[in-house]
């Protein structure tokens, strides 16, 4: 539950995050993305520095079509450092071929002397927690 006003501002944030990705503002992405971010999701995780950044959203072969945030919970951890996590449901062009996915998402942002950055950015597909749902049949 979403209740103060600087919790109101990292969803804000993360949202603008989201629509950055959408509209491939890398500009806004570099502004708002730590320097080096560290990012984990269905591919494995990395530590990412602002060239690596760029080409891996530059080389991107998938793009956001549109993105819904439910379930919204955020923590202020410190007053610079803020944890939030949701349920996204995306829409994407993958390879040419559009896909639905829900996933879990969760962001570490920091409050560093030019403001909010996003520190930390985690992905989580949703359904079976042991990955039967995603089992090939025999």
């Amino acid at each position: 539950m979403v209740t103060t006003t600087a919790e109101q501002e990292i969803v804000h944030l993360e949202e603008q995050y989201w629509q950055a990705i959408k509209a491939k503002d890398l500009a806004t992405l570099n502004r708002m993305t730590d320097d080096p971010c560290v990012v984990a999701g269905s591919q494995g995780g990395a530590i990412v520095d602002r060239k690596g950044y760029e080409g891996m959203l530059n080389g991107a072969k998938w793009s956001v079509l549109d993105f819904q945030m439910s379930d919204v919970k955020v923590h202020m951890a410190r007053e610079d450092v803020a944890l939030i996590v949701y349920k996204v449901r995306e829409e994407l062009d993958v390879d040419g071929e559009r896909v639905t996915l829900d996933a879990t998402d969760a962001s570490t942002w920091i409050h560093r002397d030019a403001g909010w950055v996003c520190s930390l950015h985690t992905e989580s597909v949703i359904g079976d927690p042991y990955g039967r749902d995603r089992k090939k049949p025999a």
